[in-house]
C-alpha cells in the first residue's frame, strides 16, 4: 500500500514520525478490535497427536464489555472483587459413613475368607 492510498484510507496518521502512527493504529486496534485465530496440528503418520486450538482477541476493556466479555471480573486470581468459590461443605453423617465403611470392609474380609476355604463336599 503506497503512503498516499494508506493515507486516504486513514491507515497512516498524517502526523509526520511513527510515535503518533504507532499511538493511532493502536487506538485504532483497542477500539475495533482484532481477532487472531488459528490451529496447530500434529500428526505422526497420519494419526493425530496433538490439536492446538487458538484463538485471540484484542481490544480494549470497554469494547469487550460491549462485547459481553468479562470474564477477568469474575475470576478470583485476576480480580479481588471477584467471589471466591466456597469450599464444599462436609459430609452431615460424617460418623455414619465411617461405621458403614468398617462394616463393608469386615464383610469384605468375610467374603475374602469364605473364598480360600476348601469346599466341603
Amino acid at each position: 500500500m503506497t503512503d498516499a492510498l494508506a493515507r486516504r484510507s486513514g491507515a497512516l496518521s498524517p502526523q509526520p514520525g511513527g510515535a503518533g502512527n504507532l499511538a493511532d493504529i493502536l487506538e485504532r486496534v483497542l477500539d475495533k478490535g482484532v481477532v487472531i485465530a488459528g490451529d496447530i496440528k500434529i500428526n505422526l503418520l497420519d494419526i493425530e497427536l496433538l490439536t492446538i486450538k487458538l484463538r485471540l482477541l484484542i481490544v480494549s476493556v470497554d469494547t469487550a464489555r460491549e462485547m459481553g466479555i468479562d470474564w477477568w471480573e469474575h475470576d478470583p486470581t485476576l480480580s479481588s472483587r471477584a467471589v471466591r468459590p466456597a469450599p464444599p461443605p462436609e459430609p452431615a453423617h460424617t460418623e455414619e459413613l465411617a461405621a458403614e465403611n468398617a462394616r463393608l470392609r469386615a464383610e469384605l474380609q468375610s467374603l475374602n475368607a469364605r473364598l480360600k476355604e476348601p469346599d466341603d463336599l
